[in-house]
């Protein structure tokens, strides 16, 4: 049965069609907005996976180049792996949902998203999030919404719901929030120093859109949704939770989880393990739970001392940061490092400075192709948790948190006119027990300092953590989490900015929402945070970005032609250019508005490179003198280079003073001289003079 449906949302048109296509998924909406089109399905396992205590869902936003009317490039003229926004995407789309499945259920399934029309105007990321909770709401897959998402711009000081592209792009703030029909979920937001009050103004404006969506999802559901499928569940039996109670007694556990040190902690929960394992040895069906059980055993422990008590497992007060550390320079050789330390979370961070040639090529559904010369880019080894596992490459999460510090610091950074460089920071994880992303943030921002780039303010990140109880009123907010409160907690709430407002946001939560006091009370918290993190721990290692590059940064000095004259420099094939590369040892990069960015190491070369260039695009003028190389003797005079391309002629008569025969008799090949341009002869042609310059 085809059904479809159809509401108004910021100035466009939202239809569903239910029912049209992909009728054997368990969900399936084909989601249209504006002529943005998007395929978005959920199926689901019809048994639970065995020996996993987690909830296997995958979410995937696939990009389709045919969208934008594009081939991909390539041998193969098909569509590889996932870009780095298809996989950003896949990540906030996760966020919002994960948490409305049911806890104990462990069938796999699968949230897809399928790009097929593009529609500047209308953001495929956000047609794709509404439509993977349509999809999701109308199947027969256990599922708490639905959940709605509304994505805020800021345009000259106005919001913006669900802008298009270029208002996205050019905007101070990109912000995505989702809601139940009670509470905020999940906000994810790039800004331009935005305000805290602002930023709480957007949050409260979207949450009010996804209202008016979700009684649209409503709608659809009372008419085309399928009853929710039994399940069987993976929930731990309660007798077994009383039979390890009365072999670990609540004191005994809050001892063993109870210490500032994860090393020691693990160990204590190990002894705890075993003596269990022994206890059960003779019941398999527990055993085979039994890392589940002490995993929720510690939860609640944890949970309990901080809700109840207000105690936190290394005895920290609730709004208390770790011991804090920062230096620069621990790096020789490269163009700037900092390492930022936070408990025993530690991060190094590394800049690269480059010619703006280096930039990287994104190519996406995005209607150009664009450059990105800020990259930053985070790595996370097994061996920062103290465990052993083969490196394969980044995975979504270390994706995930690249990108968020990276956004972090672009309202910061100078534009290209400032600084021609492209520029390249990577975070390498020494040790990780909490919110190594923020940890990120900062050393990031120290280590661009440390390398001469001119940013515009310091930027640091912290992150909120949260304990809930029975009410909505009965919560605790945790200022700078640890792992473990992290992992038994109910948010991870990180906010990045300067002193005058944010420039990042990223909330997880694994329970239905959060209410606008715990909203508030983190941002105000994450704020006093971030400023004693810059004031005690950052601004003494290094208060301001340093005045010039470091000794083996490549120097880039940029000056500006006419666009006019952007091809006597390059010259036929390049020739010119590659001249002048090869003569000075620069790189040389032009762009279109005829701006010349001029890189090398050595300063000797640069100057040489410049005066070339300068001279190619200068004029002669009369009377005006020039250097240059005789590079051609003929019997009537000779030819002057005064730079690759550019020559002029001294006829016979202006070589000397006195009469000569020849012109080999004053000039050889290769000599450097001294003219003065005599202005256009009879023909119109540019002559020079030795004999005048003199």
């Amino acid at each position: 049965m085809y059904k479809s449906y159809s509401m108004e949302l910021a100035g466009r048109t939202l239809t569903v069609d239910i029912g049209r296509v992909g009728k054997q998924a368990n969900g399936c909406a084909f989601m249209h907005y504006g002529e943005t089109t998007v395929l978005s399905t959920a199926t689901a396992s019809e048994k639970p996976r065995d020996g996993i205590d987690f909830f296997p869902c995958s979410v995937e936003y696939e990009e389709k180049l045919y969208a934008v009317g594009k081939i991909p490039g390539g041998f193969n003229k098909r569509e590889g792996k996932a870009s780095e926004n298809a996989i950003l995407t896949s990540r906030v789309i996760d966020r919002p949902m994960r948490p409305l499945f049911p806890k104990d259920y462990r069938n796999d399934v699968t949230l897809h998203n399928m790009v097929m029309s593009v529609d500047p105007e209308c953001r495929p990321e956000l047609v794709a999030m509404l439509g993977t909770s349509i999809a999701t709401c109308i199947s027969d897959i256990p599922f708490d919404g639905p959940c709605a998402m509304t994505q805020v711009g800021l345009v000259d000081g106005e919001f913006v719901i669900n802008p298009n592209q270029e208002q996205w792009d050019n905007g101070d703030l990109q912000m995505t929030v989702a809601s139940t029909s009670e509470k905020v979920i999940m906000i994810e937001a790039g800004a331009n120093e935005v305000p805290e009050d602002k930023i709480l103004e957007a949050i409260y404006m979207a949450d009010g859109i996804n209202k008016e969506i979700i009684e649209f999802i409503n709608k659809i559901v009372a008419e085309v949704g399928k009853p929710k499928h039994e399940y069987v569940s993976c929930a731990i039996p309660e007798e077994m939770f009383a039979a390890i109670k009365e072999i670990v007694p609540p004191a005994e556990m809050e001892e063993a989880v109870f210490t500032d040190e994860k090393q020691v902690r693990e160990e204590n929960i190990r002894k705890v393990t075993e003596k269990l394992e022994e206890a059960f040895a003779d019941n398999e069906e527990w055993l085979a739970v039994l890392g589940e059980a002490v995993y929720q055993y510690q939860k609640k422990t944890v949970r309990k001392m901080i809700l109840k008590d207000h105690k936190r497992p290394d005895g920290r007060a609730i709004d208390q940061i770790r011991k804090l550390d920062a230096e620069v320079d621990i790096i020789p050789r490269v163009h700037g490092s900092a390492m930022f330390t936070r408990g025993q979370t530690q991060i190094c961070n590394v800049t690269t400075l480059a010619p703006l040639s280096e930039m990287q090529r994104v190519d996406g559904l995005d209607a150009n192709i664009t450059n990105k010369r800020y990259m930053h880019h985070y790595n996370f080894p097994s061996y920062s948790v103290g465990e052993t596992k083969v490196s394969r490459g980044p995975g979504r999460r270390e994706i995930g948190h690249g990108a968020l510090a990276e956004k972090a610091l672009m309202a910061v950074l100078p534009s290209t006119e400032e600084f021609p460089y492209a520029i390249r920071t990577v975070s390498e994880t020494f040790e990780s027990n909490g919110s190594t992303s923020m940890a990120s943030t900062c050393a990031s921002c120290m280590s661009l300092m440390a390398a001469g780039v001119p940013i515009k303010k310091m930027v640091a990140g912290i992150s909120c953590g949260l304990v809930t109880g029975d009410t909505d009123d009965d919560y605790i907010v945790l200022t700078d989490i640890q792992g473990l409160e992290d992992f038994f907690g109910d948010m991870d709430f990180k906010v990045t900015g300067t002193t005058d407002g944010i420039t990042a946001i990223q909330m997880d939560i694994k329970i239905h929402g959060l209410t606008r006091p715990i909203v508030e009370e983190a941002i105000r918290r994450t704020r006093e945070a971030r400023l004693f993190i810059m004031d005690t721990c950052m601004k003494p290692a290094i208060a301001e970005p340093r005045k010039e590059v470091g000794q083996y940064a490549p120097k880039i000095v940029q000056i500006q032609i006419d666009p006019e004259k952007i091809g006597d420099v390059v010259g036929q094939r390049g020739k010119t250019i590659n001249e002048i590369i090869a003569r000075t040892g620069v790189k040389i990069d032009i762009t279109d508005d005829g701006a010349v960015s001029v890189c090398g190491n050595d300063a000797e070369g640069m100057d040489k490179a410049i005066e070339m260039i300068k001279m190619i695009v200068s004029d002669f003028v009369e009377g005006q003198k020039y250097t240059g190389s005789v590079v051609s003797i003929k019997e009537f005079g000779a030819f002057i280079e005064f730079a690759p391309g550019k020559e002029g002629m001294v006829h016979i008569s202006k070589v000397a003073k006195e009469r000569i025969n020849h012109v080999e008799d004053v000039l050889t090949l290769g000599d450097v001289v001294t003219v003065v341009c005599l202005g256009k002869d009879k023909m119109g042609r540019l002559s020079f003079s030795i004999k005048d310059a003199q």
